[in-house]
């Protein structure tokens, strides 16, 4: 094949399917599995939480979507923190963001696997992370292809997500009204060890990444017709459908099955939307449900191997990382290598196999990332800013406020990784010198 070493992307998708890829990279481990984590840790004010993570994520999305439309190629924060902060601030967003959304793809499959195994009662030593192997190299596969296909099949997957959703919520509806009553208990945060203040806001965190797939419009914004208008249309109207049916399905979650039982199957099964099935006593809704969630883990394993690879080519471009990443397959226009380097991280964080480990790990370091997002957001000039500036101070403050809520282990664990990382660029460039 015809390979070059830093060959550019086409732009090749337009709104529909700048929103897909949005509702793709969101529409799965957020409300299929993190659902459960959160409502174990904050029980039915979990829906509150998911509420106050879409304010946050709203004002994230629309720095994104303004950074995107001025300087709109592969990369996302990387490319802004380089162009508006600094050299070293570009990378640790580019790091972090590798490391944060390749333990969402890690969390993404794992959740798949625990659906998968729910449905078809399959049971042999180690086979939540068998499966979640297997699925990852097939869909890295898939990526390797090209865009366009790749486009085509989060189309179908996405569809297949929003009726298994919405018919979740129509059915729901009238039985979660039954769950304001004392069977519930209470919708205030639930009190702990630490405070219920604390485990509401810890909550909220985790549920803060449930959103963040929108970003994956402004990673792609090198193959996006017209993205100074498409991106911030795409992010805006991805970003309101997902507030909508987040709060709408976890309350519906909540009200059916109780906070208590969704913390359970999370942790048991990673299958939590299913037992809000089951508990409706309607069959072919639990059926459905896991149809919708073992897409949905799909649709988001499948973006997040589109957005990470052309973070990890952007990143080569510069030698942040190695250089041969950098590489373009003209004959698929993909970044080949960098597809299956992602790919080899994503299966390496699926070998923990516990989706709480991963999706508490990105956490903290997506937030990073989107507090980085929003300072370099406050340096647009006045003629780039489509926003007022104040979205971008909120959008920063909030990020910074919610990273130091998740567990001391896990932002620990990150400001490790991030130190990690500044020293292999170090080592990557003189190797490259």
């Amino acid at each position: 094949m015809n390979k070059r070493e830093s060959g550019q992307l086409h732009r090749v998708v337009g709104i529909p399917g700048a929103i897909f890829m949005g509702l793709g990279s969101i529409l799965g481990t957020g409300i299929f599995v993190s659902i459960g984590i959160a409502a174990g840790i904050t029980g039915p004010s979990v829906v509150y939480a998911v509420l106050l993570a879409a304010v946050v994520a709203t004002f994230n999305g629309l720095s994104s979507a303004q950074l995107a439309a001025n300087h709109a190629v592969s990369g996302g924060t990387y490319e802004y923190g380089y162009r508006y902060l600094s050299p070293t601030l570009g990378f640790s967003a580019g790091w972090m963001f590798l490391c944060a959304k390749s333990a969402s793809a890690a969390t993404a499959s794992l959740g798949f696997a625990g659906y998968f195994l729910s449905f078809s009662q399959i049971s042999f030593a180690g086979d939540r992370v068998i499966i979640a192997l297997a699925i990852i190299g097939f869909f890295t596969l898939i990526v390797m292809s090209g865009l366009k296909r790749s486009n085509q099949a989060n189309m179908i997957i996405v569809s297949v997500t929003l009726v298994a959703l919405l018919t979740l919520v129509i059915l729901g509806a009238p039985h979660a009204l039954d769950g304001f009553s004392p069977q519930v208990q209470s919708w205030q945060p639930r009190p702990n060890n630490d405070g219920a203040a604390k485990s509401f806001m810890r909550a909220t965190a985790l549920m803060f990444v449930a959103y963040t797939g929108y970003g994956r419009i402004a990673t792609l914004g090198e193959e996006i017709k017209n993205p100074r208008r498409n991106i911030p249309r795409a992010m805006i109207t991805t970003l309101a459908i997902i507030g909508i049916l987040y709060a709408l399905v976890s309350w519906v979650a909540v009200g059916v099955s109780g906070a208590d039982t969704l913390g359970y199957a999370t942790k048991n099964l990673a299958a939590p939307l299913q037992k809000v099935g089951e508990k409706l006593g309607v069959e072919w809704l639990s059926t459905l449900i896991v149809i919708g969630a073992i897409t949905a883990m799909l649709g988001v394993l499948l973006n997040l191997l589109l957005g990470l690879s052309r973070v990890a080519l952007a990143m080569a471009r510069r030698n942040d990382l190695p250089s041969g990443l950098a590489a373009v397959d003209e004959d698929n226009i993909s970044p080949t290598r960098a597809v299956f380097f992602v790919g080899v991280i994503i299966a390496g964080l699926s070998c923990l196999g516990s989706v709480e480990t991963t999706w508490s790990f990105s956490a903290f370091t997506v937030l990073i990332y989107y507090s980085l997002t929003n300072a370099a957001a406050l340096r647009l000039s006045d003629e780039e800013r489509l926003f007022p500036r104040w979205i971008s101070y909120a959008g920063l403050l909030s990020c910074v406020g919610l990273a130091f809520w998740v567990e001391p282990l896990f932002w620990l664990t990150g400001i490790a990784v991030l130190i990690v990382g500044i020293g292999g660029r170090a080592l990557v460039r003189n190797f490259a010198s």
